[in-house]
């Protein structure tokens, strides 16, 4: 049976290898419900034996179809393409493919397209290609130009993809005992081709591309067939094959609703628009806490879930079953989006917390703009719709979103502000990173203390060294012992209150077997903060508090364990660590990436104490504001001298005013 599995696979390949004629795809007609409306000469045709006829009736109902609504393509007479898009469309023509953001110049795929090149060893490079990114852009160039060699282009390239990429049936163990390279590659490329992820990509975005192109003399009843027949295994493919979990499986089953939604002529479309929305309905409440934050706890990830939920409605809405979202849906997402806009600083930018990027301002109003539509009534949507314009800002300032483990200091929401956002949350999935206790610090229109991203995700030993280094503990501001990653990341809240003139959060952690890491921050005055950490255990070896500032200079002061920015502009701050007992400050490497394979240098400090005995390691860190290049002189000291599971109490004095500072926890 195995050689006869080999052999067949063999068989693909060769075939896969021939001219990209189109085929009349008989098996189309089976597929589709032919006593739909509109279908009707389509269904005569075939009964009678003529498929030919049969497939250009086909054509000639999709080209006329008007019952059918797509929610980003309204109205193809007024097409819009970028510059960028432009030019994507026509290096495609040259096989030279936009495939991923991070590899720029896009490479090119040979004349005799090669799907399994992998110029760099990133499984992203790999994975996206499959996504065809540059597909649509062609359709817009086409239509915007009328100029058929994009269309002629665009099918050369979607049959060519569909016969070198086969879906083959054999598992992994197998594949890997095969000598034969040919089989092997084939067999293996249906990992990156055929990636349940990559096949929901194609399916929405066939959608667009199929608006774009059929009216086109080169989309022939031929390869609508084919097209068709392609669609529907992908669609199939979904169904047996969704993400056990996370994100990915939410973009399958939105995914899974635009296909059922688009082509509701096919048998089984009810049945894939059924799957995605009950997907959906159930994993609003599996994926997302009870506050509104998605449970990566990935601000870049947390925007990309609320957009799938709201594209779910949009594409239900427009074709008239939004009725099969209920309520609690709806408002299920609109916390997403609140605790969204709690996040963001003024510049609209999220905080870069585990694999987040940044989004650019313009991008978050066009996400906002959408949202109001779905939400009118909401006064603070449409304030951040309409930058400010219309509608109100929230009643408060400071915010705790307890169960995502998201709190938000704040004295204002737009410039000048001062804004820390701290990551303290529950254990959470693929995308979050070892960082409990981190946060970023927003001063006066900057970014002081941004959080180091992530940069790759996974490939090689050169990717993942790099993977592996961003997302390591010690380049957080957080706490390590013995710079190892937490081993726990499951952090309590025990005190919040976001409303008083000092206001005050305290969160614990159990970072490592015997050694619990409890921060407190206090922010005094709507000026500055006073940072506590006291690592708590009976765990032996090196505790180091961490910090990392944005590139540019940074004047350090080792020997008062001190550091000044020297950043251009109003925005600038001095921070003092005080320890509870002999304690080192040393400079680290440091970087940041606010995009993918993007990373600057900057300022990484860490503060240093050896753990010798059971006695806690304490640590007293002061951010202060500097607007005029001098720092003020600074002290602070611990009132309880020792820890105390309920209480704590310092000094702090900034020049001549003093401060005492201090909680009693109520347990």
């Amino acid at each position: 049976m195995k050689t006869l599995k080999y052999l067949f696979l063999l068989a693909v390949i060769l075939f896969a290898g021939k001219a990209n004629a189109q085929e009349l795809r008989t098996e189309v007609f089976p597929l589709l419900n032919l006593d739909y409306p509109g279908l009707e000469k389509v269904k005569a045709l075939h009964e009678e034996g003529k498929d030919a006829d049969a497939a250009k009736a086909l054509l000639t109902y999709y080209r006329h179809r008007t019952n059918v609504h797509h929610p980003d393509i309204t109205d193809l007479s007024k097409v819009k393409i970028s510059k960028q898009e432009q030019k994507w469309a026509d290096d495609a023509l040259e096989h030279t493919f936009f495939v991923h953001k991070g590899y720029q110049p896009s490479f090119n795929y040979g004349k005799d397209i090669n799907w399994q090149y992998w110029p760099v060893k990133d499984n992203e490079l790999r994975w996206q290609l499959h996504r065809h990114k540059w597909f649509t852009p062609m359709g817009k160039a086409y239509r915007v130009s009328g100029d058929e060699k994009y269309a002629k282009e665009w099918v050369y390239q979607y049959m060519d993809w569909i016969k070198k990429n086969p879906l083959v049936k054999v598992k992994k163990d197998e594949y890997e005992l095969v000598s034969d390279g040919e089989i092997k590659g084939a067999a293996e490329n249906v990992r990156f081709a055929w990636r349940p992820l990559e096949v929901s990509n194609r399916l929405q975005d066939q959608t667009g591309q199929f608006l774009y192109f059929v009216d086109s003399p080169n989309f022939t009843p031929e390869f609508l067939t084919e097209f068709l027949v392609n669609y529907h295994k992908h669609a199939v493919h979904i169904l047996s094959n969704y993400s056990d979990q996370g994100n990915h499986l939410l973009f399958e089953a939105q995914r899974m609703l635009y296909a059922g939604a688009f082509f509701p002529e096919f048998k089984d479309a009810m049945s894939w628009r059924k799957s995605g929305i009950d997907i959906l309905n159930r994993e609003i409440d599996v994926q997302v806490y009870d506050d509104g934050g998605q449970f990566e706890l990935d601000p870049h990830y947390h925007l990309a879930a609320i957009n799938i939920f709201y594209k779910a409605i949009q594409v239900a809405d427009v074709n008239g079953f939004k009725n099969e979202f209920p309520q609690h849906y709806l408002d299920m997402v609109e916390k997403m989006i609140m605790i969204y806009m709690n996040l963001c600083f003024p510049d609209y930018t999220n905080p870069c917390f585990s694999d987040a990027k940044i989004t650019t301002k313009n991008e978050v109003i066009k996400d906002f703009k959408k949202w109001s539509k779905v939400y009118p009534k909401n006064p603070y949507i449409k304030y951040f719709a309409t930058d400010g314009k219309k509608g109100e800002l929230p009643p408060y300032l400071s915010k705790a979103f307890k169960t995502s483990g998201f709190f938000i200091f704040r004295n204002a929401w737009t410039d000048p502000a001062t804004v820390m956002v701290v990551k303290a949350g529950p254990k959470a999935f693929w995308h979050c990173q070892p960082d409990n206790g981190t946060f970023e610090l927003w001063m006066n229109g900057k970014n002081l203390f941004p959080d180091s991203g992530s940069y790759v995700y996974a490939g090689d030993d050169e990717v993942m060294k790099w993977r592996n280094w961003f997302r390591q503990t010690m380049v957080h501001n957080t706490l390590t012992l013995d710079n190892k990653n937490l081993e726990t990341t499951n952090s309590k809240t025990l005190l919040w209150d976001g409303e008083s003139k000092t206001q005050i959060l305290v969160t614990e952690n159990e970072s490592y077997k015997d050694l619990k890491h409890r921060r407190s921050i206090f922010f005094v005055d709507n000026k500055f903060f006073v940072i506590v950490d006291e690592a708590i255990g009976s765990a032996k070896g090196n505790v180091d508090v961490h910090f990392q500032l944005c590139e540019g200079k940074v004047n350090l002061d080792l020997k008062n364990n001190a550091l000044t920015s020297a950043f251009e502009g109003n925005s600038n701050v001095t921070l003092q660590c005080f320890g509870s007992k002999e304690m080192t400050m040393k400079p680290e490497e440091g970087w940041r990436s606010t995009a993918y394979r993007k990373k600057v240098e900057r300022t990484a400090v860490a503060f240093n104490v050896n753990k010798d005995s059971d006695e806690a390691v304490r640590y007293i860190t002061v951010i202060y504001p500097v607007n005029d290049g001098k720092a003020p002189k600074i002290s602070a000291e611990f009132k309880n001298k020792k820890f105390d599971e309920n209480a704590l109490e310092l000094n702090v004095k900034i020049d001549k005013q003093k401060y005492n500072l201090n909680y009693l926890l109520n347990r």
